[in-house]
């Protein structure tokens, strides 16, 4: 994919030409058809460990103690770009990134770079004010990967490693340039499988990101056919270390027939990778909506209708008919326009919703977590701290569970230190809450502990005990610390304690609640709820009630808690976004099904 703006004119009339291309070519069904395999609704109970290395069965990916595992994650783009690094570390601590995204409900990492970072770059980005990133100081790129890879499995992530770029300056139609030859690729995905032998943590290699026309699938010429370069590649990476999962993404033109830039593997049917470890492959297929780049199915008058045919024809027939896993390496859009919308609606649709297949699904990394991408934006907002819940909203109903296999590097620290306990408000103010907590032990050292207001870290100590500052008056605040020690593994979250600032402001709460779907697939909708304080004080906590007019269910919400008895839906705030100030406004959003629920009338109460 691609990430700063300077990009993406040539991206946009490079695929503009391409669905130029395919508008003068009909769809066709991809390939033969083998006997569907079907539905398991049952697999939803199974729970997913993800220990040791990973296996393919089928269209299933299973973790070394066979039981079924899905990666649901997010790409962190910025090591292949002239910073050498993950991007967003000049306003935060990687660390507290990671712990984001887990807590957010994402399970993986795509992690792109380029093959310059094997030429001893120095990361440049990095802010190591106020104690951030302090143990990145001095290291270079490959070595902060390390950081991030120990980190992310120290808390239960896995992570892809994506071979995005030959270097840094851009994008490459082919595997190889005239710079950076086959014999260099190959010997640093073969570098790149050696650092990372016995760590866990890393599941596999994404060997070339969006290979493109000229690359062909399955035409022979040894210089553009992709599918046989792919052999050579992921061969020589499971020499290395056959424990990897090797994941080939798709081209842009078979048969004549285009999609977009790797999302095209079609050519599958007839000319399946061959690796020289069975059950180690992976296709990966990407997809875009018009924020990317206009294709004529956005403008079909029977879309979003008729993207699962296109979808099948592709990519998706490859999971259906049990050839192999299907991994949606990257999908994405700002979400602005009503077909972006309804696309990203009926693709999470077609990745089959967590809550119906479990295990027996898609595997998927949205694009992007960064904010910083030209044509799609991210999870995150541009301060690099506050999450677009919209967009987190669309992919509720197909994140998947945690992994508890772990995937610590080989032979290191592995063992997390205590749970803290104890963990008590020692003296509020109207701006501030002071906490202890009674030490935690390690088979090493305790380095320090981590504090956390609600899901947000908002600091690191050496000690066992903080004061959080700059709260609101006569609100609420949940607690929970953590303790890591110098390998970084991590202590489970203590138990909450919740402290309640000073004050209370004078005046009387009120607030008005107005409602707005996003989104109506028919099958399901997701909406969004906004709160606005009516009254003469900040609220310190609100509600919002409402009765459907039909069956409709809620599935899942962002922002908010909540439970349904029978029609009656009751809202609570979340512990971040309960007070408000007198005219000021918060949010929250659902998804629920059946669709067509019309627009319900809502109670909001606030104190």
């Amino acid at each position: 994919m691609r990430h700063p703006p300077r990009y993406r004119v040539r991206r946009a009339l490079l695929a503009l030409l391409t669905a130029a291309l395919t508008a003068l070519v009909p769809l066709a069904a991809a390939g033969p058809v083998q006997a569907a395999v079907a539905p398991s609704p049952s697999s939803a109970v199974a729970a997913a460990s993800g220990a040791g290395y990973w296996h393919t069965d089928g269209r299933r990916i299973l973790d070394a103690q066979n039981q079924p595992v899905r990666m649901a994650g997010v790409n962190w783009f910025g090591f292949e770009t002239a910073n050498y690094v993950a991007h967003g570390l000049w306003s935060r601590d990687y660390k507290s990134m990671i712990d984001q995204m887990k807590a957010l409900g994402y399970n993986t990492i795509r992690l792109p770079y380029s093959d310059d970072i094997f030429k001893g770059t120095q990361p440049n980005g990095i802010t190591y004010a106020n104690g951030l990133n302090t143990d990145l100081a001095g290291l270079n790129s490959l070595q902060v990967m390390d950081k991030i890879v120990d980190y992310a499995g120290s808390i239960g992530l896995k992570v892809v490693l994506d071979r995005h770029r030959p270097d840094s300056s851009g994008q490459s139609a082919l595997w190889y340039t005239s710079a950076v030859p086959e014999t260099t690729w190959i010997s640093d995905l073969k570098a790149l499988a050696a650092r990372y032998q016995g760590n866990t943590a890393v599941i596999g290699i994404d060997l070339h990101n969006e290979p493109h026309d000229p690359a062909c699938w399955g035409c022979g010429d040894t210089s553009l056919d992709w599918r046989l370069a792919a052999e050579r590649a992921g061969n020589a990476v499971l020499s290395v270390n056959p424990g990897l999962l090797i994941f080939v993404e798709g081209v842009q033109t078979v048969n004549g027939q285009s999609n977009w830039w790797g999302g095209n593997l079609a050519g599958v049917a007839s000319a399946p990778v061959r690796l020289s470890v069975a059950d180690r492959l992976v296709y990966s297929a990407h997809d875009y909506a018009t924020s990317v780049a206009q294709q004529p199915w956005f403008s079909d008058p029977s879309f979003p209708a008729n993207m699962p045919a296109i979808w099948d024809k592709n990519w998706g027939y490859i999971f259906k008919q049990n050839i192999a896993p299907v991994w949606l390496g990257e999908f994405g859009t700002t979400l602005q326009s009503t077909v972006d919308q309804k696309w990203l609606a009926a693709l999470v649709d077609y990745l089959r919703p967590t809550s119906t297949y479990g295990a027996d699904s898609f595997n998927w990394t949205f694009w992007s977590w960064n904010p910083d991408s030209g044509d799609t934006g991210g999870i995150l907002k541009d301060d690099w701290q506050t999450v677009d819940t919209v967009k987190d909203g669309h992919l509720a109903s197909i994140k998947a569970p945690g992994f508890t296999g772990g995937g610590g590097g080989g032979g290191g620290d592995t063992t997390a230190p205590s749970t803290p306990s104890g963990l008590a408000v020692t003296a509020t103010t109207a701006s501030s809450v002071s906490l202890s907590w009674k030490p935690s032990t390690d088979d090493t050292a305790v380095a320090g502990y981590d504090v956390y207001r609600g899901t947000g870290r908002v600091g690191q100590v050496t000690g066992t005990s903080f004061t959080d500052t700059g709260l609101t008056a006569g609100t609420r605040y949940d607690y929970t610390v953590r303790a890591r020690d110098a390998a970084g593994n991590t202590s489970p979250a203590s138990a909450s304690v919740a402290a309640t600032t000073t004050g209370t402001g004078g005046g009387s709460a009120g607030c008005k609640a107005t409602y707005k779907v996003s989104s109506d697939w028919g099958s399901g909708f997701n909406a969004d709820i906004t709160v606005t304080n009516t009254g003469t004080s900040a609220t310190k906590s609100w509600q919002v009630s409402w009765d459907w007019p039909g069956s409709q269910t809620v599935s899942g919400m962002w922002n908010a808690s909540y439970s349904q008895v029978g029609r009656t839906v009751t809202a609570s705030n979340a512990d971040h976004n309960g007070a408000i100030a007198v005219g000021a406004s918060t949010g929250f959003g659902f998804g629920a099904a059946p669709g067509g629920a019309g627009t319900p009338v809502l109670n909001c109460r606030a104190t």
